[in-house]
């Protein structure tokens, strides 16, 4: 079972060494995953409980609230 881990690893290991092309598009698609990831973050998750609560206490009694409807 070790031994077919370590060979998994090392036949992708050595096909994303030996790239080319595929690295520079590996890349773009991390870049526009991470740019995704802000842009939804930012506009449409805004963290509502900080900007309608003030203390920890208050944010905690909400959610209990919520969960418990």
């Amino acid at each position: 079972m070790k031994r077919v881990i370590q060979d998994v690893f090392q036949f992708y290991f050595q096909g994303f060494k030996n790239m080319t092309l595929g690295r520079n598009l590996w890349m773009i698609i991390l870049l526009k995953l991470a740019i995704l990831y802000l842009v939804l973050k930012l506009f449409f998750f805004p963290d509502l409980l900080k900007s309608n609560f003030k203390t920890d206490e208050q944010r905690s009694n909400h959610v209990i609230e919520q969960l418990t409807k």
